[in-house]
């Protein structure tokens, strides 16, 4: 139960501070750099408990490298979506229920901009927190992070920079992107999170890499 629980608070906080740095009022150029700052130090406080996923497209690529019960990941999943709503109506509250226009996408580069910052991510995770020739670093959490900051600074005008489906939804729900968009967000990164798995067991190709 305490990494479920653990689950819902790091994605909570990060889709919380999604919305509040994002939603007018805003803090302009700063909210990438408070969002990643957001996800790393979650992953530290929650890492040595659930792993620190707070994110589907994490879980599933965990799960495909083999560090992951397959029913853990789908409760993970089912609290991340959960929690990722839930901050979304907070958020809304918090900034007084405002009139959103969602952001307006190119399709094709949405796609591609999602899917690779996912994979990013991803790669990062697996390669800093599941790999045991990393293992018992101190600098997870701070690659975890940043890999999402370069991800929202690089590619959030193109996509709105989810890389994650619990905060696609999230935002689709506070009125940041359309919900006819949502599939974008999940197709690309659960896809994303699948073939950054499969590099990772390419790259590392014996049997240390489980």
């Amino acid at each position: 139960m305490n990494k479920y629980i653990v689950e819902f608070i790091g994605t909570f906080f990060l889709a919380l501070v999604i919305g509040l740095t994002v939603i007018e009022p805003n803090i302009g150029n700063f909210a990438p750099l408070a969002i990643g700052c957001t996800l790393m130090i979650m992953v530290y406080a929650g890492g040595s408990i659930s792993g620190g996923h707070y994110n589907p497209a994490v879980t599933l690529g965990v799960w495909l490298r083999g560090k992951c019960e397959a029913k853990d990941a789908l409760i993970y999943i089912v609290i991340q979506v959960i929690a990722g709503i839930i901050a979304a109506f907070t958020a809304l509250y918090l900034k007084g229920n405002p009139t959103l226009t969602p952001l307006t996408l190119d399709i094709p580069k949405a796609l591609l901009n999602e899917f690779l910052f996912t994979f990013a991510l991803v790669y990062v995770v697996l390669n800093t927190a599941t790999s045991p020739k990393t293992a018992g670093n101190s600098y997870f959490g701070l690659a975890i992070g940043f890999t999402v900051v370069v991800g929202a600074f690089a590619g959030g005008a193109i996509s709105g920079g989810a890389y994650n489906p619990a905060i696609a939804i999230s935002i689709a729900t506070m009125g940041l992107t359309s919900i006819s968009n949502i599939w974008i967000y999940l197709i690309t990164n659960l896809a994303g999170g699948a073939v950054a798995a499969l590099v990772y067991k390419l790259i590392h190709p014996d049997k240390t890499n489980s």
